[in-house]
């Protein structure tokens, strides 16, 4: 059975950074964005077979705090569990940590299933659907 959360290890590269060495903010996106993709992959969801059915997820809302700074060769923890679960949606709940524990950011996401060919919400696959009950 699936993990109730997931953790994601990802290092801080040059790119990730601003002039002044330290995580740009944006990029913390990015790295939620990967620890949900890799629960996602870990779960058996192919994400690129949804997309050749028109399906996929899209970010709808993000509440995100800034907390501290990441630094260059930093190795960060992206933590994710669902907090809510929706026929056509569901909310993810992440931090990132540093490697000594120290809470960096925070993030609360509401991610919706949109058919792309009719450019509307849709409910979640129920393949996909019963993966994400199983874990909720």
């Amino acid at each position: 059975m699936p993990s109730q959360e997931h953790n994601h290890s990802i290092r801080v590269y040059y790119e990730d950074t601003d002039a002044g060495g330290i995580v740009y903010y944006a990029n913390y996106l990015k790295f939620f964005e990967r620890g949900r993709t890799e629960w996602l992959r870990e779960m058996g969801i192919n994400q690129a077979f949804f997309l050749e059915q028109q399906l996929g997820f899209v970010v709808r809302k993000v509440e995100m705090d800034n907390l501290a700074s990441a630094k260059l060769d930093d190795v960060l923890n992206v933590h994710s569990t669902i907090v809510t679960l929706k026929r056509a949606s569901l909310v993810f709940q992440q931090e990132i940590k540093s490697q000594h524990q120290q809470l960096l950011c925070t993030a609360k996401v509401k991610i919706a299933c949109v058919d792309f060919k009719a450019n509307k919400p849709c409910a979640i696959p129920e393949s996909i659907l019963g993966a994400f009950k199983r874990v909720s």
